[in-house]
């Protein structure tokens, strides 16, 4: 494989051979990381980082890291997986989309994997048959999306009371979330028009135009890797078509979305960094327990609100963990 087919950020040395009476060598340790095209720079790898610090992991002293981008472009996942198992890493760091645990789990079933299951469920796919002792060589956190897709609806009518429609993206990462979505619309007297994105990069003007959204519409994107590293894209696009937008990630809301709810993801991934130092530290991850969050955020972007000329309702802005003015 040529090392220009990825987009690699290789941090850290592996140290230095040293002379007869010399101090013996710090160990460095290698984490491998395939992501689909985020940024290292993005706030929760840069909370992962600084979480392994915290835990006495210094880069150029005794950690690498092997950063794996894909560029979004799937097809490159199965060798990306291949290359960190040839690098001899530790412990694979497997974030966001199910293809990911997948790819490692099919390239390695000795080293440790930790996972950060953003859209699926972990449990319920047999990547771990217990989460309190996972077995085998998955373990990490994860998040039940389905059970806060109805949540992100009522929010979003509680936003807009004067909402008549609510247009629904998905992809094949979402679509559990999709019949979430159905059952809280029923609820609500919500009529929902759904669209599916396929073959990413997605053409999200598309999808719109096959939604053809209405003055009293709004939109909610459902928990997807892929949205998640186009929120910028999306985020403008529904400014721009003056779609009051839900989405799952607070990231969002600082890339103009108008509300967000659920878990902190910068903090799952310091969780994530907690799981890597107990299994550089010794312990196998058969023996960690798989954990879920239990705080949710709920993160109200003011500033595009009144671009929308949507007045927030005081109670929404008082319960908000946070209002971006």
């Amino acid at each position: 494989m040529r090392r220009r087919d990825f987009v690699i950020l290789l941090v850290g040395a592996m140290g230095g051979q040293h002379s007869a009476g010399a101090a013996e060598p710090t160990k460095v340790f290698r984490v491998g990381i395939v992501t689909m095209a985020v940024s290292r720079s993005a706030s929760h790898w840069v909370g992962f980082e600084q979480r392994l610090r915290d835990l006495g992991f210094v880069e150029g002293k005794n950690l690498a890291v092997d950063y794996l981008s894909l560029e979004g472009k799937l097809e490159r996942l199965s060798a990306a997986m291949a290359e960190l198992v040839r690098r001899k890493v530790d412990v694979i760091v497997a974030p966001g989309l199910e293809v990911i645990l997948k790819a490692a789990k099919q390239a390695t079933d000795t080293i440790p994997i930790v996972m950060v299951a953003i859209n699926y469920d972990p449990l319920s796919l047999g990547y771990v048959p217990i989460l309190a002792r996972p077995g085998g060589n998955v373990t990490g956190v994860f998040l039940r999306q389905i059970e806060l897709t109805g949540k992100r609806l009522d929010l979003l009518k509680e936003i807009i009371p004067g909402m008549s429609r609510t247009v629904v993206l998905w992809d094949a990462e979402s679509a559990d979330q999709l019949g979430a979505a159905e059952t809280a619309a029923q609820t609500l007297k919500l009529p929902l028009k759904s669209v599916e994105l396929r073959n990413p990069p997605y053409d999200y003007d598309g999808a719109l135009e096959i939604a053809d959204p209405r003055p009293d519409d709004a939109l909610l994107l459902m928990m997807s890797g892929f949205f998640f590293s186009d929120r910028d894209r999306l985020a403008a696009l529904a400014l721009r078509r003056r779609l009051p937008s839900m989405f799952g990630d607070r990231a969002y809301a600082d890339s103009g979305g108008l509300i967000t709810y659920g878990p902190s993801i910068p903090g799952m991934f310091r969780t994530a960094a907690e799981y890597v130092d107990k299994i550089l530290k010794g312990t196998p991850p058969a023996d960690l327990p798989v954990q879920q969050p239990t705080t949710f955020e709920l993160v109200i972007n003011l500033k595009t609100a009144n671009a929308l000329g949507l007045t927030v309702p005081q109670s929404m802005l008082m319960r908000a963990d946070e209002v971006i003015e």
